[in-house]
């Protein structure tokens, strides 16, 4: 499992208090109607599939507000990948952030620069958005 599959689970399994799930409701299992082809065959069309529902997009920005809030709100995870790592209790070493680097194809400026480490949280929120994941442009761009 790679270091974004890590964030990413991090973030997108938690639920914010203000987005409860809402409880699935206990429907009866019809039937099933059997066609065998004979003229005695129910005039019917078979039931009709209902599509499996849309999952709304996670928060990114208010999950990982609430995580920091949790830890004291100590945390500047919106421009520090370093700070994002630790905030969700992942390593941060500068030997991770080259395995995030190279996971996700980041290579401005050299290992462990700002340079580097300002695109490589750009690149990770951008990839929560490609992932159903609700952020900000500004923390994208």
């Amino acid at each position: 499992m790679g270091l974004f599959s890590k964030i990413s689970d991090r973030i997108f399994g938690r639920k914010t208090a203000s987005a409860p799930t809402p409880a699935p409701a206990a429907t009866a299992t019809p039937a099933p109607v059997i066609f065998d082809g004979s003229e005695n065959d129910p005039d019917v069309a078979p039931p009709a599939l209902t599509p499996a529902p849309i999952p709304e997009p996670v928060d990114v920005e208010a999950v990982l507000t609430a995580m920091a809030e949790e830890k004291g709100g100590k945390s500047d995870w919106r421009h520090s990948i370093v700070d994002l790592l630790k905030l969700l209790d992942l390593e941060s070493s500068l030997d991770a952030r080259k395995e995030l680097a190279a996971e996700l194809d980041v290579n401005a400026g050299a290992h462990g620069s700002a340079e580097q480490n300002i695109a490589l949280h750009k690149a990770v929120m951008r990839k929560l958005a490609e992932n159903g994941g609700k952020v900000p442009d500004d923390l994208k761009d």
